[in-house]
C-alpha cells in the first residue's frame, strides 16, 4: 500500500503532456492496416480523447481499478488507446507473448489471475474453448467482429462514452504485468509500476537520444509502448511482431522511407536480415539517426554492417538488461569495434557502462539463493561471476512467483534492494561491463567452468561459421563440453571433417577452450520467441545428447 507523502504519478500522463504540446502531431502511423492510402493514423489529440473515453467506457461497463485485464491486440492503433485507456483507469495490463506456444501461454494467463480479456475475436474464443485459464474474467472486449449475446463487447462501441478523467494512482502502485519470455527458464510475470515505467522513459530519453519530435519505427510492441511517452510518432511497418527474423527487408525501408524515420528499435535478427539486404542493394539509410538493438548479444560482425548502412553521425546503441530491468548500460558500435579483438579471444562482449541512476556489482557464481550482501563480497576487477544491478527501473516483485521474488531479489551494503541478473560477466578498469552468457547455460566440467559467449566468440570469427553454441551434456561438475555449429552453407561429410579440424585448431590455440573436442553441426538453432535471436543451448544440449548416444557425431 503506498504511503501517503509518495508522489502522485500515472504512466499516462506522459500521453497527455504530449496532447497538449502537439496536439496534431501524428502520434502512430500502422502502415499494415491499409485504408485508402495504404496506412491508417492517429494524432496525440485523438490518441488521448480516445483511449480516454475508452478508460470511461470500461469503467462502465464495471472494470474497477486495479483489476488486471489480459491485453491480446495486435500493434496497431487500437494497442496503443487500449493501453493507455487501461493506464488511465488504474487497470493493470497483463501481456502475454502468444508466440511463446499455446499451452505456456495459456498457463501465464492462468497466473496472471486476469478479471478482463481486450483482444481479437480469437483470444475470445479461446477463452471459452480453455475455460479453467480464464475462469476469474467477468468482462470481455473484442478489437473485431464477435457475436454480443456472449457478453462480448465492441471496444468501438466503447468508445462512444464519456471521456474518464485521469485517475491518480501512487508511482508505486502497479501499472502492469509484463511476463518474461521464458527463453531461459520458466516464464514469469514482472510487476511494473508506474514510477518504473517513469524512470525507464527518462532514461531513454536521455541515453539514446530519442526526444519530442522523431519519428520511430516499432518492431517491438513492449518498445513502442514508450513512444507516445517521449513524444515521437511510431510507425508500426508490415511485418510479423512475434516472427522479426523473418521481416521482410522491403516493406521495413519502404515504411523508413515513405514516412522519413529518424530511429528504429529491432532484434538482432531483424538487423541482420535488413542490413545483408542494404548491403546488397547498397542501400544507405538516410534520415535515420539512431538503431537500437536488444534482445540478445549483438556480434561484432552485425553491428559493424549495421553501422555502415548510416549517414555520418548516426549511431547503432544497443542495452544490456532484461524484461525486470531495462535499460542498465549502453554501448555503441564503435565501442563494440574496438573491444572486438578482446571478445575473439574469449573475454566475452562488451556491454557498456552503467547509466545514470544505475549501480553493478559482480558475486561469485552460486545457485542458492543469496538474503544480502557485503562490499567484500563483490569480486575483484577482471573476475566472472554473478551481475547484479540496483535503481530505478529495477522490478522488484514477480506476480505471484514469491519463491523467485526471493530467489532473484537481495540486499545491498546499504540496505538497497539489488537484483541477480541471472547473467555472468565481468568489469574491467573503465567500469565497463563484459557480458559472458546465462548462469544457467554455463558448463561446468570436472576440469572447471566453460561460458557460452567467451567460448562461442572464438569460434564465430571462422568464416564458415554463422554462429555456434556452447552445450554440455551430462551432469553438471562432470559435463561433457559440446560445441554445436551452423555452418555459413551446406557442407558434404568431407568439408564438415575439414571445417572441424580447422576449429579444433581454434579451439586449442585457446586456453579458455581447450578443453572442447566435440563439434557437432546444426542446420538451423532454436531461438527465442520475442526476438528470434537469443539461441536456445537447452534445447540444443538435449538434442546434443541424443546425437551422441546415437555415436551419429553430426
Amino acid at each position: 500500500m503506498a504511503q501517503a507523502n509518495e508522489d502522485i504519478f500515472n504512466i499516462a500522463q506522459t500521453l497527455t503532456l504530449a496532447a497538449e504540446n502537439d496536439p496534431k502531431r501524428l502520434a502512430v502511423i500502422a502502415r499494415h492496416l491499409p485504408d485508402s492510402q495504404g496506412r491508417t493514423v492517429i494524432t496525440y489529440s485523438q490518441l488521448a480523447e480516445d483511449s480516454s473515453k475508452l478508460a470511461g467506457g470500461l469503467a462502465a461497463q464495471g472494470f474497477e481499478p486495479g483489476d488486471r485485464v489480459v491485453v491480446m491486440v495486435p500493434m496497431g492503433l487500437d494497442f496503443f488507446i487500449t493501453v493507455f485507456a487501461l493506464f488511465k483507469a488504474c487497470l493493470v495490463p497483463v501481456m502475454v507473448d502468444p508466440g511463446m506456444g499455446f499451452k505456456r501461454m495459456l498457463l501465464c494467463l492462468s497466473e496472471g489471475k486476469p478479471r478482463g480479456l481486450i483482444g481479437i475475436p480469437l483470444a475470445h474464443i479461446v477463452s471459452f474453448l480453455c475455460p479453467k485459464y480464464f475462469s476469474g474474467i467477468k468482462k470481455r472486449v473484442t478489437v473485431g467482429r464477435f457475436p454480443g449475446f456472449l457478453g462480448v463487447k465492441k471496444l468501438s462501441s466503447l468508445l462512444t462514452s464519456a471521456p474518464l478523467p485521469q485517475q491518480n494512482t501512487y508511482a508505486s502502485d502497479t501499472a502492469a504485468i509484463l511476463f518474461t519470455s521464458g527463453a531461459t527458464g520458466p516464464a514469469k510475470g514482472a510487476v511494473y509500476t508506474h514510477s518504473m515505467f517513469r524512470a525507464q522513459v527518462e532514461s531513454i530519453r536521455q541515453n539514446f537520444g530519442l526526444s519530442f519530435g522523431g519519428v520511430d519505427m516499432a518492431t517491438f510492441p513492449l518498445f513502442a509502448l514508450f513512444a507516445p511517452a517521449l513524444g515521437l510518432t511510431s510507425v508500426i511497418p508490415n511485418m510479423n511482431p512475434i516472427k522479426p527474423g523473418q521481416a521482410d527487408p522491403k516493406k521495413l525501408l519502404s515504411s523508413i522511407a515513405s514516412e522519413k524515420c529518424t530511429s528504429l528499435f529491432g532484434s538482432p535478427a531483424l538487423l541482420n536480415r535488413l542490413a545483408l539486404y542494404c548491403q546488397e542493394q547498397k542501400i544507405v539509410l538516410s534520415g535515420v539517426r539512431k538503431i537500437i538493438t536488444a534482445g540478445a548479444p549483438v556480434q561484432p560482425t552485425l553491428a559493424a554492417a549495421v553501422a555502415s548502412l548510416l549517414e555520418p553521425g548516426a549511431s547503432l546503441v544497443t542495452p544490456y538488461g532484461a524484461t525486470e530491468g531495462m535499460p542498465l548500460t549502453t554501448v555503441d558500435a564503435a565501442e563494440i569495434a574496438g573491444a572486438r579483438g578482446m571478445t575473439e579471444q574469449g573475454f566475452g562482449m562488451c556491454v557498456g557502462k552503467a547509466l545514470s541512476g544505475i549501480r553493478l556489482a559482480v558475486l561469485p557464481i552460486t545457485d542458492q539463493p543469496i538474503a544480502s550482501f557485503k562490499e567484500s563480497q563483490i569480486l575483484p576487477m577482471g573476475e566472472v561471476g554473478e551481475i547484479v544491478a540496483s535503481g530505478p527501473v529495477i522490478c522488484r516483485e514477480y506476480f505471484e512467483r514469491p519463491d523467485q521474488t526471493v530467489l532473484t531479489l537481495l540486499t545491498g551494503p546499504d540496505g538497497e534492494v539489488w537484483r541477480r541478473m541471472g547473467d555472468l560477466g565481468w568489469q574491467d578498469a573503465q567500469s565497463r561491463l563484459w557480458f559472458c552468457g546465462r548462469k544457467s547455460q554455463r558448463v561446468v566440467t570436472e576440469q572447471g567452468t566453460l561460458f557460452t559467449v567467451c567460448c562461442e566468440s572464438i569460434f564465430n570469427k571462422h568464416p564458415k561459421i554463422r554462429r555456434s553454441a556452447l552445450v554440455g551434456v551430462g551432469s553438471a561438475g562432470h559435463q561433457r563440453p559440446v560445441m554445436v555449429v551452423e555452418p555459413t552453407a551446406r557442407l558434404d561429410r568431407k568439408q564438415w571433417l575439414e571445417l572441424v579440424e580447422e576449429l579444433k585448431k581454434l579451439g586449442e590455440a585457446n586456453p579458455r577452450t581447450r578443453s572442447i573436442k566435440t563439434f557437432l553441426k546444426h542446420r538451423n538453432f532454436p531461438v527465442d520467441i520475442r526476438h528470434n535471436a537469443k539461441i536456445g543451448r537447452e534445447k540444443l544440449s538435449v538434442w546434443a545428447a541424443k546425437i551422441l548416444e546415437s555415436g551419429s557425431g553430426e
